[in-house]
């Protein structure tokens, strides 16, 4: 899995029909900044209002998923969300001047090839993962969904479905490596069952909807007049059922297509969670609701633990160790508070600060008592913030970053030696003009012990001629 963010060389284009609202509509893809995330805009609609890809803003979920911020709406996201998240591209503008995505073919692979013709580049910043920390469960026993994420330090997915239809029978689907999907994933397409199409059909939707670009399964045996209905529904002068069941042209591209489908979705579904996952995803028979409610408790859980005490494996290696972040800040002992850096993106850095007693301010604070000095505590955690301000420069080394403003400040608890001080800084608001406004906060185990919120200043280093 990628370690850094990515995103696009330049925009490009595809022009389409909307499954179910038949539009036909032009989406753009454009490159975006680190942190940026995944960004719908209907460029059709005055003030060009955009609705970021977030589950907060999942709306329907009945024949695909709906987003809608301020009454905009942008229909059937999964695909193209699929395709972003299945070649591990971050940060992407998508704009559209219609209703609903383009289906295509169905699938999400010519969004894929029009995403690598656009050509992927490496950001200056790492991935923001979630990595589970727990088992997460959904289940919807009445229609027999369960859908689990599980703690794995990869992204896979295993996909199980079952229709009982004599037709379609049950099937598996797995992705191990996110390297496969344009291969193995990227291709399926969607389908629907003609005991559906016509309750779909007086509904208002699928009026983009056709055999090229949607598997037809049939259960029972037609008569040539009900055959003669469906071509009619789906734009076709005739129709033939094949052996299988299936009423396409073109046979499937894998004998479990369907279920590979269904895992299509579901990377589409989960990628509303808004940051890359590390997970084992187990899904049965999920569809978009039982997607998006798995999406809304991960996000959940993000929320939770970003509230409580930074979690750091003390045997992974680090981000940053000493010696380069002696690169990056200009401090040295005894005034370098920072041992080493745990985690790293764009807004929210994590760093590591062993407290032991022979650091020379215990000689003469508090003797016989050794207690960390709480200006020294704002120190560590303002150069841990400072570290996350001068690598979202690109350039580090040509700046100096400036403590300029101290709010907030408060102390909790005494911080003595043996400690492990795990520090977080989180940005507050994009960098402007060289200003960042952060928060930050130290813990010692489950211990808050310090909270500030800072205000730095990157100062551009003089050319020495």
């Amino acid at each position: 899995m990628n370690l850094k963010q990515h995103s696009i060389k330049e925009k490009v284009s595809v022009s389409g029909v909307g499954l179910h609202t038949g539009e036909f509509v032009t989406l753009s893809i454009v490159p975006a900044p680190i942190n940026h995330g995944i960004v719908f805009q209907r460029v059709d609609i005055e003030g060009k209002p955009i609705i970021p890809a977030d589950v907060d803003y999942v709306v329907d979920t009945s024949r695909g998923t709906v987003l809608s911020k301020d009454g905009v709406r942008v229909h059937t996201t999964e695909h193209i969300l699929a395709a972003i998240v299945g070649i591990q591209v971050d940060n992407v503008l998508i704009e559209i001047d219609g209703p609903e995505i383009p289906i295509l073919d169905g699938s999400a692979l010519l969004f894929v090839e029009l995403l690598e013709k656009a050509g992927i580049v490496e950001q200056n910043a790492l991935r923001n993962y979630f990595e589970i920390p727990e088992a997460i469960h959904y289940k919807d026993e009445d229609n027999n969904i369960e859908l689990a994420a599980l703690p794995l330090d990869d992204y896979r997915l295993t996909v199980m479905v079952d229709y009982n239809s004599k037709v379609l029978h049950s099937q598996h689907a797995q992705l191990h490596e996110l390297t496969l999907f344009k291969e193995h994933i990227a291709p399926c397409r969607t389908f629907v069952f003609v005991h559906e199409l016509e309750a779909l059909y007086k509904a208002g939707l699928i009026k983009g909807g056709d055999t090229s670009n949607a598997i037809v399964i049939s259960e029972e045996e037609m008569t040539d007049e009900k055959v003669s209905e469906l071509a009619k529904l789906l734009n076709k002068p005739s129709l033939k059922i094949g052996q299988s069941g299936i009423v396409n042209d073109e046979p499937l591209k894998f004998n479990n297509e369907p279920a590979r489908h269904k895992l299509l979705d579901l990377v589409g579904d989960l990628a509303l969670v808004g940051r890359p996952l590390k997970a084992h995803i187990l899904a049965a028979r999920p569809g978009h609701k039982s997607n998006v409610e798995l999406a809304k408790k991960i996000k959940k859980k993000i929320k939770e633990i970003s509230n409580s005490a930074p979690y750091f494996d003390p045997e992974a290696e680090p981000v940053l160790n000493i010696n380069e972040i002696s690169c990056l800040l200009p401090h040295r002992y005894p005034f370098q508070l920072i041992d080493k850096v745990v985690s790293l993106d764009g807004t929210t850095v994590v760093g590591i600060k062993n407290v032991t007693m022979n650091e020379p301010h215990f000689t003469g604070h508090f003797p016989n008592n050794p207690v960390m000095p709480g200006v020294l505590q704002v120190e560590a955690i303002a150069q841990t913030g400072g570290v996350l301000v001068l690598t979202s420069t690109g350039e580090p080394e040509k700046y100096w970053p400036y403590l300029v403003g101290i709010d907030n400040c408060r102390f909790y608890k005494n911080v003595i030696p043996g400690d492990t001080i795990v520090i977080r800084c989180v940005l507050l608001a994009p960098i402007r003009l060289g200003v960042a406004k952060m928060h930050g906060e130290a813990w010692v185990g489950k211990s808050l012990v310090c909270s500030v919120d800072m205000t730095a200043r990157l100062v551009k280093k003089a050319i020495n001629n």
